[in-house]
């Protein structure tokens, strides 16, 4: 299998972060932009994985997992609401999903 340059991953990872970046400059539903969002930090995991690839240490595969992290609690934090009246009474937290 033939490895991916340095030059081309870096260029790959530099337009999914432009695509992302011009997604959450232009829209305003919450989805899209947490989707956008979710694109800009796979782009610095693909640059993270690609430097590290070149130099042959498993260092960008390590960050790379901290920004699946990141991108995991990004979106939990988005669904996650505080108790309302309702739930409160009932001692519980709600999921609820984004509204406008």
């Amino acid at each position: 299998m033939a490895a991916v340059s340095l030059d081309h991953g870096l260029i790959l990872a530099a337009i999914l972060f432009v695509i992302g970046f011009v997604g959450l400059l232009t829209r305003r539903n919450l989805i899209v932009v947490l989707a956008c969002i979710e694109i800009m930090l796979n782009a610095a995991g693909l640059a993270f994985v690609v430097a590290g690839a070149r130099w042959g240490r498993p260092d960008g595969q390590v960050m790379f997992l901290f920004v699946l992290a990141m991108a995991a609690a990004e979106v939990a934090g988005s669904v996650w609401r505080s108790p309302s009246a309702s739930s409160r009474a009932s001692g519980g937290w709600t999921w609820t999903t984004p509204t406008r």
